[in-house]
């Protein structure tokens, strides 16, 4: 029995980047064996096992081979007889194919280490077309190692698993999944554009792929491009640690730009509620978590308002903090204004630009937070009023409160 440190964790140590889950591969065991050494089984499809210990991961050396379509379609072979070479040789990209002896001695069968000092992402063999995940893999390694580029006869064959349609037997919770994980990489447009320039990003999100070559006015918008745009937005709100909840949301805030008719270029008129519609047939379809959906909806419904609350009176701003469920969910309007922040700093040329909205609605919020509705609500009773009437008294209750706490604007 010999066991290897395998993948990722090979492939960062030697980048110099901080090791965070470690992976094993075990040659020349038997589950029995495995067993009887006090490990536990863990894998449904094929043996792997948690140290008894570490907890940490040691899968027996495998072979697979394709039997169908899509993500599930493989049979599996585990025996002692399979070298540590063929199970690397089934791995996606060559830096994830690199071993570790109990010595620290690199294996590198397939020139992992020259394609680290390259920069280059380089699948394996021609199994690579046999997974479709793959796909979505390497472009959130893209993400990920910034300075990588894809080699041109990996782009070639991704491109023609999407065209001999194997992406489209993807299971929408692993896209989900892969997609979630890009999001939140270093710079997150690289996975876009790798997924537009194989093709994949069409089938996968037809409502984003379509926004590349929408004008904009360029007085807004200077990179002019919807797609380019929604890239800087992105990589903004990478570069601002947004969480997963704003950056999915900054993906889809804009949707609706996609199917703007075309004789009233490059304005978009009513785009808000298209993209809500768009980003709700989306969710549907990846199953995308509540959360998410949600914060998503109300940035595409309403990130113009936030744009342009500093035009509004005190009434207005407190029907947009109503409208946000800022008085329910504060944490959650806070997120909605990074995202907003995200989308006015994502344009060419402004991304250092203050975003001035954020600061005032937040002091907006704060200064109408400060209302005590019970109080207000035992005052209308005891006047007479009922139901919708004793929210209009907090409503105005609110919007005094704000013209107060905000010496720019007026009494209502």
């Amino acid at each position: 029995m010999k066991v290897y440190m395998v993948g990722g964790a090979v492939r960062d140590r030697l980048l110099g980047l901080p090791v965070q889950d470690r992976d094993w591969v075990v040659v020349g065991a038997t589950p029995q064996e495995m067993v009887a050494a006090g490990y536990t089984p863990v894998g449904r499809d094929f043996p792997v096992f948690l140290h008894p210990q570490t907890q940490e991961e040691y899968a027996l050396a495998r072979t697979e081979r394709k039997t169908g379509r899509g993500y599930h379609g493989f049979t599996f072979h585990a025996a002692p007889d399979v070298t540590l070479e063929q199970d690397l040789l089934r791995r996606d990209l060559t830096i994830n194919a690199m071993a570790e002896d109990e010595e620290g001695r690199l294996i590198d069968p397939y020139g992992g280490l020259q394609d680290l000092q390259a920069r280059v992402l380089r699948h394996v063999s021609p199994a690579f077309a046999e997974d479709p995940v793959r796909i979505l893999r390497l472009a959130r390694f893209a993400a990920r190692f910034t300075d990588f580029s894809v080699a041109g006869e990996t782009l070639m064959l991704m491109r023609r698993m999407v065209e001999h349609g194997e992406v489209d037997a993807l299971v929408p919770e692993r896209v989900w999944q892969e997609l979630a994980r890009g999001l939140m990489e270093t710079r997150p447009s690289r996975m876009f554009e790798v997924l537009r320039a194989c093709g994949a990003l069409a089938r996968i999100l037809p409502e984003v792929d379509r926004l590349w070559g929408v004008p904009q006015r360029a007085d807004y918008h200077p990179e002019v491009d919807t797609g380019l745009h929604l890239m800087l937005v992105l990589d903004m709100a990478a570069s601002l640690e947004a969480p997963l909840e704003v950056r999915f949301a900054c993906l889809c805030h804009d949707l609706g730009k996609g199917t703007t008719p075309p004789d009233i270029l490059p304005r978009h008129l009513g785009h808000e509620q298209r993209s809500v519609e768009l980003l709700r047939g989306l969710c549907q379809r990846l199953r995308v978590p509540t959360e998410c959906r949600e914060l998503a909806e109300v940035v595409a419904r309403e990130h113009g308002h936030v744009h342009r609350s500093g035009e509004f009176g005190p009434a207005a701003v407190v029907r947009l903090l109503e409208r946000c469920d800022a008085f329910r969910r504060p944490q959650r309007f806070e997120q909605i204004l990074l995202a907003c922040e995200c989308d006015a700093r994502g344009r060419l040329g402004l991304e250092r630009q203050p975003y001035a909205p954020r600061p005032r609605l937040l002091a907006a919020f704060r200064a109408a937070q400060g209302v005590c509705t019970a109080l207000v609500a035992e005052e209308a009773l005891a006047r007479g009023l009922q139901g919708p009437r004793i929210a209009e008294a907090i409503h105005e209750a609110r919007v005094r409160a704000v013209a107060a706490g905000l010496p720019d604007m007026p009494a209502p």
